[in-house]
């Protein structure tokens, strides 16, 4: 099934070569170069995945991102910008961007990322239909929603697909660079931070204390384990996933 993406994005001449690269790639590819255009097209269900600058005219891309996220639309989104700063990339991670690539880019690291985001979104869409409950918190593998006593949790879908890993692989230290391959879809990119920001995010939204974790805790040295506790319901789809490699 051909994929459809969208992007968005107001320099013609690399939204030209952009497209025309990713059609031959094999992917169904439409174009715009208004914030508020690509808003409209980004909620209209139509696309896997949008490729999202930030400078835009009528709306940038951190507002595109957030009304997206606002609106429950969790279709997969990686950010361009020409802004390097890690506070700006982080901010449109917390906004619920899936990825992000600061310009200038090589061709071939943006198609691997939007075949790593697209992969990953595959695989999460695979998820068996069932649930997973720890403390008072409730994970719907199918609906992909988390919820706390009956209300739910807003998590992007980056953060969806990294929790649902940590909690299928429950119990075991989990390193960064697997999390990146297994969850972000690549192992290649040094000294990113970007697996750090995720978790940090996943704990102010499902921890009681973030600063003292109880259910996704640090392995020092190693990365991260998901701890279950004595009062978890496992289905059972999700007891036989644990005991078998990714």
């Amino acid at each position: 099934m051909i994929s459809r993406l969208l992007l968005v994005e107001d320099e013609s001449n690399l939204a030209f070569l952009l497209s025309e690269r990713l059609i031959r790639e094999g992917y169904q590819v439409d174009t715009c170069g208004d914030g508020h255009q690509g808003l409209l097209r980004a909620a209209s269900g139509d696309y896997d995945l949008v490729v999202l600058d930030i400078m835009l005219p009528g709306k940038n891309g951190y507002d595109i991102c957030r009304e997206l996220r606002d609106r429950g639309i969790g279709v997969p989104i990686l950010m361009l910008t020409a802004r390097g700063d890690v506070a700006d990339r982080v901010t449109g991670l917390k906004l619920g961007a899936d990825d992000y690539l600061a310009k200038p880019f090589e061709v071939s690291e943006l198609l691997a990322r939007i075949e790593a985001l697209l992969r990953r979104t595959r695989a999460t869409q695979k998820t068996a239909d069932s649930v997973f409950s720890f403390g008072d918190l409730t994970v719907d593998f199918r609906g992909k929603e988390v919820t706390r006593k009956g209300q739910p949790i807003d998590l992007s879908a980056r953060e969806f697909q990294l929790l649902s890993y940590l909690i299928v692989h429950r119990d075991a230290a989990i390193s960064r660079e697997e999390l990146l391959d297994k969850v972000w879809g690549y192992n290649s990119i040094p000294n990113t931070r970007t697996v750090d920001v995720h978790i940090a995010q996943l704990r102010q939204k499902i921890e009681d204390n973030p600063k003292e974790a109880r259910y996704i805790v640090t392995i020092y040295g190693c990365g991260y384990k998901f701890l279950a506790s004595a009062e978890t319901v496992v289905s059972e789809f999700l007891q036989d996933s644990s005991n078998s490699k990714p």
